[in-house]
């Protein structure tokens, strides 16, 4: 399989407006249950890990439960903001396939957080605790050098929630049966305005990901928020006759030398981090 992961926006809408996140000005839209269905076998033989998240909250999506069903031959991984973990979480728990649930924790930094933060910290804990050993849980805290004043508070209620010892591991800090804690530096998103980059750049994009719109547009990784990289329509063409396109070899092949062909590429403050 040629990708460790792709990432299916089933819906660009989200329940918040979060300070580390751009949002896009794309159409606002979600995937239907049936355009999925006809996703399905084109995206199967290039991977075995779907994520369902690009932008929007795919737990806000009214149809999640049957996107989970039609993609049972995938271990599925959900990217939430957690705010909705407790009303889900029977439907979310039972799924077979659910591999994984990464719950970006810097979710306190919105400005639009509908319940107090101690029940939004209790909700997300208990949402481990019941998880836990079951499915992979992690808990993202991806905003070093950014907002990061109430991290000791969520630090703190999380340890009654999982008592220490915690162990360091590869995968990050190990808190307990298959739950981690993740930490990240704060990152600026690829902007198209931004100043570019005069340095070399590297990209995992069309290595090992690519990203598909609720619209079914391909774009090369998961940061490309306003599908300014299109590289064909997955609900049109076929996987292969996309990844064979002009384009996207050219991406490919500027990387393998370290240098962007695409001017959002060199204005990714994320991609920064492989330059050596």
């Amino acid at each position: 399989m040629r990708f460790r992961k792709i990432y299916v926006e089933i819906s660009n809408l989200c329940n918040l407006n979060c300070a580390f996140c751009p949002g896009t000005h794309r159409a606002p839209g979600r995937m239907t249950p049936a355009a999925f269905a006809t996703l399905i076998p084109k995206l199967r033989p290039y991977t075995e890990y779907l994520y369902f998240h690009l932008m929007g909250e795919p737990l806000c999506h009214p149809d999640l439960k049957e996107f989970l069903e039609k993609a049972k031959d995938f271990k599925v991984i959900l990217t939430t903001n957690g705010t909705l973990l407790a009303r889900q979480q029977e439907m979310i728990l039972s799924a077979p396939n659910l591999h994984k649930v990464n719950i970006s924790l810097h979710a306190f930094e919105a400005n639009d957080l509908a319940v107090p933060f101690e029940q939004y910290l209790a909700d997300c804990f208990r949402f481990g605790q019941v998880a836990a050993g079951e499915k992979l849980v992690v808990y993202r805290l991806w905003n070093q050098g950014g907002l990061e004043e109430k991290n000791g508070e969520i630090l703190r209620t999380m340890e009654q929630y999982f008592p220490k010892p915690w162990a360091e591991k590869r995968q990050g800090t190990q808190i307990g049966d298959r739950v981690f804690l993740e930490y990240g530096e704060k990152f600026d998103w690829p902007d198209l305005n931004a100043e570019p980059t005069e340095e070399t750049v590297f990209c995992y994009g069309l290595r090992d990901q690519l990203g598909v719109l609720w619209d079914g547009t391909v774009v090369p990784c998961c940061l490309d928020h306003e599908g300014d990289i299109p590289l064909g329509n997955l609900f049109a063409q076929s996987m292969e006759e996309i990844l064979e396109s002009p384009r996207a070899k050219a991406i490919y092949d500027g990387f393998s030398w370290k240098e962007p062909v695409e001017e959002l590429c060199r204005r990714c403050g994320y991609a920064s981090r492989f330059t050596k």
